[in-house]
C-alpha cells in the first residue's frame, strides 16, 4: 500500500509595525515545509540588526525539521546582535521547547503586544509567557 502524505504548506504573512517585522505563520512546518520557511526566514535575518517577531498562534504543527528553522533563525539574528520574538500560548509547543531545553534560548511571549513592546525580556521563557 502506498501513502501519500500531503501536507499544508506554511502560510504565512508578513508586515511591519513600528519598525518590527511580524511574521504570522499558519498551517504546519515539517519537513517538507521547513526549507522555504527557511529561505525566507534568511532573507528576514539577513541584515544588521533585524528585529523580528515570529507569530505561532495559527501553527497547526511543528516538527524538528520546523524547530530547526526557528532555531536557525535564532541563530543569525543574535549573529547580527537583532532581536527575535515567539508569540504563542500553545502548551504542547511550549512544552516541546522545555524537553528540547530551548526554552531559556527563545524569547516567548503569549500576546503580540507584549512581544511588541520595546523592552526586552530577559529570554526566559517562563517569565514571558504568564
Amino acid at each position: 500500500m502506498t501513502e501519500i502524505h500531503t501536507t499544508a504548506a506554511p502560510h504565512h504573512t508578513e508586515r511591519v509595525i513600528a519598525g518590527t517585522t511580524v511574521v504570522e505563520l499558519r498551517g504546519e512546518i515539517d519537513l517538507l515545509t521547513a526549507q522555504p520557511l527557511s529561505a525566507r526566514l534568511d532573507a528576514l535575518t539577513g541584515g544588521p540588526r533585524p528585529d523580528l517577531v515570529l507569530d505561532l498562534r495559527s501553527l497547526s504543527f511543528i516538527d524538528c525539521a520546523g524547530l530547526s528553522a526557528l532555531c536557525r533563525a535564532r541563530s543569525r539574528t543574535a549573529a547580527r546582535k537583532g532581536r527575535l520574538r515567539l508569540v504563542t500560548g500553545d502548551t504542547g509547543f511550549l512544552r516541546l521547547l522545555h524537553h528540547t531545553r530551548l526554552d531559556d534560548v527563545f524569547e516567548v511571549h503569549a500576546r503580540l503586544s507584549d512581544a511588541l513592546a520595546r523592552t526586552p525580556g530577559s529570554g526566559d521563557a517562563s517569565a514571558a509567557v504568564g
